[in-house]
């Protein structure tokens, strides 16, 4: 059998684009930053489990936060306990409130870069999570 001399190059260069993917595939997807974000909760806790949030300013390295949350809680407790998370953690920097009982708003205090908001993981059945830049 004849080997072609670009097979080695094709495997490597093969290699090092299904790496690159893999990585991608493990990275949160950031939406554009915002100065003032929403996240909605919606359902009910079928299972125990964790949310994890990530807050990214612009140009900044992001942190996590990550919620646990009970069997049978519903949305509006999920909010509550997000918001607390958040506020502990970012009080001094974002202004985080509830809004409709299941909303949570997170608002860049004054001079405050905008900043980008990541669902890393949901592993919590029956509730789900969407973000809103407003």
């Amino acid at each position: 059998m004849n080997k072609t001399t670009n097979s080695p190059r094709l495997s490597r260069f093969t290699r090092a684009f299904l790496l690159a993917a893999a990585a991608s595939l493990a990275l949160p997807a950031f939406a554009d930053p915002s100065n003032k974000w929403r996240i909605e909760f919606d359902g009910k806790a079928d299972s125990s489990g964790e949310i994890e949030l990530s807050l990214r300013p612009v140009n900044g390295t992001p942190t996590s936060i990550v919620v646990p949350v009970a069997d049978d809680t519903r949305e509006n407790a999920v909010a509550q306990q997000v918001r607390d998370a958040l506020a502990s953690t970012f009080g001094s920097v974002y202004q985080v409130e509830v809004d409709d009982g299941e909303d949570v708003l997170v608002k860049a205090r004054g001079g405050t870069a905008d900043f980008e908001v990541a669902v890393i993981r949901n592993t919590v059945d029956g509730i789900d999570v969407e973000l809103d830049r407003e």
